[in-house]
């Protein structure tokens, strides 16, 4: 089931503005629960017993939803489902009618994660092209008739009927870099997206072939690493990538498959393009001195899973000047803090007294350890942070903090200036081309072309912000990214800093397409979403606490003061820590 509904915001910028924008969401289906589960499932659930795998997936789409009982007549009493019997209902026994007597109650949006065929089904109802949502928009306004609202009156507000015109400017994509082996060393996007036909990657990875039966997959897998260390490790190699073909989109495998090889197995990755102008030291401030950029996000689990820890995430740039390679870290922290507690950490050890640690200091030993010294006229850590955060304002006076007790511990009067940068995608402002039939001002789907950017009258009077689109349309209206500069002693102008974020989303890994926000923010969402997966399959998939896999001292959690400590994540392997493990 979906509901689309009008979204209303009023939002101060130099005047005040309207955003009326619509939002859609989907709701569970008002079904006896044994029919909920046989959909789930795609079959008769009466013909045999479920699976292991059928059962992790049934509790996971039961627990928390609201249930009422249909076998007390008029009296039909709620209750929300909080887990399931490990028991068979064959053990079971009480007096009952032939057919289940609990039924879903009917208006409860559907929180959890969607799965690739609803997904589908939502974007073909939901998706609308810039013509078609620009109308909408100005159709609803008109029928609400704000001219005539009489609270509107009352207070003195008047809303003009017609969208607003600001102005924007479009930015040019960088230059892109290959290995220089192949036939075209070189590329310059069109219309934020380029095609990888005749080039070699920029370091070559090596796949050796691997096979692996996915009703056995930890087994089979750990078998084939050592099948095939046992002739890399004579030639002196690792075993760098394996790749697995999954029989469907079963997301319990996937997980199964991500824990196994990054928390057991180890992996490393290639490169596949770099920035031209990087190459060149052409990059705003990042080419005049040695800067890591930080990329930060926290991810919470659904709503209902009140025992599920937040997951933290940090990446951060290892190979100035070319800024492409990102390693990462994550951490496990208390339910739904927004905080990264994992920052900057001090603790007592008995042999070594007090020690200090974190992911800033991390990033900083790994940035070293990656050859950065051989590069660095200081002969230090690195001269300049930019950090790029997923969330709130209200992240800054701590995560500041926190760097700056990072920089001081690792060498006395260490003081890089810092740019913290906070990326929002979760708002309704929507940018629209005058002219949908000019080609020269939208791309192929109607939406503005990647690259444009707006500082001005929708943006705050007196801070540091803008929006940029800095992808193509592929479906839909695109949405622009908003970009708000929180602290900035770096002494970006408006330009640098714009144009280094439009460039650097042209380097995300995962594809041959500039991508919607930074990929440095883009990456520590990844690895959040992808530390789920680390966590024990049968708690996971619960929502209890998570449990730790890892050697003590390998594994990282955090507690709030006052809340109930959090176990740790499985540690990840070294060498993963140093590569973009979460693409």
């Amino acid at each position: 089931m979906l509901l689309k509904k009008l979204f209303k915001c009023l939002t101060l910028y130099y005047v005040n503005c309207l955003l009326p924008d619509m939002s859609s969401t989907a709701f569970i289906e008002p079904l006896p629960v044994i029919d909920f589960v046989a959909q789930l499932l795609n079959r008769d659930i009466s013909v045999r017993p479920l699976s292991d795998s059928d059962r992790v997936k049934k509790k996971k789409a039961l627990r928390g939803v609201k249930v009422e009982v249909t076998h007390r007549g008029n009296m039909r009493r709620k209750y929300r489902i909080s887990g399931l019997t490990s028991q068979a209902t064959r053990e079971l026994s009480f007096p009952v009618d032939d057919r289940g007597v609990c039924k879903i109650v009917e208006g409860q949006r559907y929180s959890k994660r969607l799965n690739e065929k609803q997904i589908t089904a939502l974007l073909k109802v939901t998706c609308q092209r810039p013509q078609e949502r620009e109308k909408d928009i100005l159709q609803t306004v008109h029928h609400n008739a704000y001219h005539d609202d009489p609270y509107a009156q009352e207070f003195g507000i008047r809303i003009d009927e017609r969208l607003a015109s600001v102005e924007a400017r479009v930015l040019p994509p960088p230059r892109l870099k290959y290995h220089d082996s192949g036939r075209e060393k070189d590329v310059l996007p069109r219309v934020g997206q380029w095609n990888m036909m005749n080039k070699d990657f920029a370091l070559e990875p090596v796949l050796p072939p691997v096979t692996a039966r996915p009703d056995h997959v930890e087994r089979a897998l750990k078998a084939r690493y050592q099948d095939a260390m046992s002739i890399l490790k004579p030639q002196g190699q690792e075993l760098d990538l394996l790749i697995v073909i999954l029989p469907d989109n079963n997301g319990s495998l996937y997980g199964d498959l991500k824990r196994i090889c990054e928390t057991d197995l180890g992996l490393v990755g290639g490169r596949n393009t770099v920035l031209v102008d990087a190459l060149t030291r052409r990059i705003p401030l990042v080419s005049d001195r040695p800067t890591i950029i930080f990329g930060a996000d926290v991810t919470h689990p659904h709503p209902g899973e009140d025992s599920s820890p937040s997951i933290a995430a940090v990446v951060a740039s290892q190979d100035w000047p070319e800024v492409t390679k990102y390693a990462g870290l994550v951490s496990a922290q208390a339910h739904r803090q927004e905080l990264i507690q994992d920052l900057f950490k001090v603790w007592q050890d008995p042999q070594r007294g007090t020690v200090t640690g974190g992911m800033i200091k991390y990033g900083n030993f790994s940035f070293l350890s990656r050859g950065q010294l051989d590069r660095n006229p200081r002969g230090s850590y690195s001269t300049g942070m930019v950090s790029v955060r997923d969330n709130s304002i209200k992240v800054l006076l701590y995560e500041l903090d926190a760097i700056r007790k990072a920089c001081a511990s690792l060498e006395p009067n260490y003081q890089p200036p810092v740019t913290f940068v906070v990326v929002q995608k979760r708002h309704h402002t929507r940018l629209f081309a005058n002219n949908h039939n000019d080609h020269r001002t939208v791309d192929r789907s109607g939406n503005i072309l990647p690259g444009t950017v707006v500082d001005s009258k929708i943006c705050h009077p007196t801070e540091f912000d803008f929006y940029l689109c800095s992808h193509a349309g592929i479906q839909g209206t695109s949405r622009p990214a908003h970009y708000h500069v929180l602290w900035d002693e770096n002494k970006f102008t408006a330009d640098e800093l714009q144009t280094l974020t439009n460039n650097l989303c042209y380097t995300y890994a995962r594809c041959t397409r500039s991508v919607s926000i930074v990929p440095p923010a883009y990456y520590a969402h990844l690895a959040a979403f992808r530390a789920r997966f680390y966590m024990e399959p049968d708690t996971s998939d619960s929502g209890s606490m998570a449990t730790s896999r890892g050697p003590p001292g390998g594994a990282r959690s955090s507690r709030v003061p006052g809340s109930v400590a959090v176990r740790p994540l499985p540690a990840l392997k070294e060498n993963v820590k140093r590569v973009m493990f979460y693409c």
